[in-house]
């Protein structure tokens, strides 16, 4: 197995299709995604447009559909929801839909759909997202973070790197076995050094600051949390995911 890590959509390359593909948005979209399904949401629906979000969701019925829409760490106008994780709660959340557009995590799910397998990541869900992969030996696997607006974001490459050390702790392999690029063995460096920091680490970080000073402090200290929820949210058709059956092997590729 290898593990290559792209920071932002952006670097993803056009001419290859990992066997798995591994969107990760910390703060917060793939963190809220995570917690959705635990609260019982039926699906979740991304959207990169919030008016196509709005139509599609329109022929939804009302009582079964949540609208999630957030721009620049705000609540959309016209949304039931924003972009927090802390949003869902069974009796909230559970049996209906989750429509969702955000302004990094949407759009890096989309721009890797087309991949035959895709999961999402978050630091909440580090432990659930290694023991899929170890069960499902993909032979490539590309964990993309989902950036802002761009550029790098501290936040996702500590995700994509715990997932990595993760995984050289379940295998006994070693960073250089497992790493596909460079951006990988950054990612696992970047994770040893702030390991039992991350909260820090989340200040530190441009869109951690951004949430601060939108007095946001509650969703930074749970995203910071790590292997709190035994969650894969998996695509079972392009902007499509559900949370993966217990014990299931869902489109297996053969590891080589």
């Amino acid at each position: 197995m290898k593990l290559s890590v792209f920071h932002t959509p952006e670097e993803v390359p056009d001419d290859a299709t990992p066997d798995c593909a591994i969107a990760i948005d910390v703060l917060r979209a793939t963190s809220t995604m995570a917690a959705a399904l635990d609260a019982g949401a039926e699906a979740i629906q991304v959207f990169s447009d919030i008016n196509e979000l709005m139509h599609v969701s329109e022929h939804w019925p009302a009582d079964k559909r949540l609208r999630a829409g957030e721009r620049g760490g705000a609540r959309v106008d016209g949304c039931d929801l924003g972009n927090s994780p802390l949003d869902h709660s069974p009796a909230h959340s559970a049996g209906r839909r989750l429509f969702m557009s955000t302004t990094n995590g949407t759009r890096c799910l989309q721009r890797i759909q087309h991949a035959p397998m895709v999961i999402t990541a978050a630091l909440t869900t580090r432990q659930a997202v290694v023991t899929f992969l170890e069960r499902q030996r993909p032979h490539t696997v590309w964990l993309v973070g989902s950036g802002w607006e761009g550029s790098y974001s501290l936040e996702d490459t500590v995700c994509a790197g715990a997932i990595l050390h993760g995984m050289m702790a379940a295998t006994q392999a070693n960073c250089k076995d497992l790493a596909g690029n460079d951006a990988a063995v950054a990612a696992v460096s970047l994770y040893l050094h702030w390991q039992d920091r991350l909260l820090e680490l989340m200040h530190y970080a441009n869109h951690g600051q951004r949430l601060l000073r939108l007095n946001n402090d509650t969703d930074l200290k749970y995203c910071a949390q790590v292997d709190i929820l035994d969650i894969v949210p998996i695509q079972i058709e392009p902007g499509v995911l559900v949370q993966q059956p217990q014990q299931a092997i869902v489109n297996p590729v053969v590891s080589q």
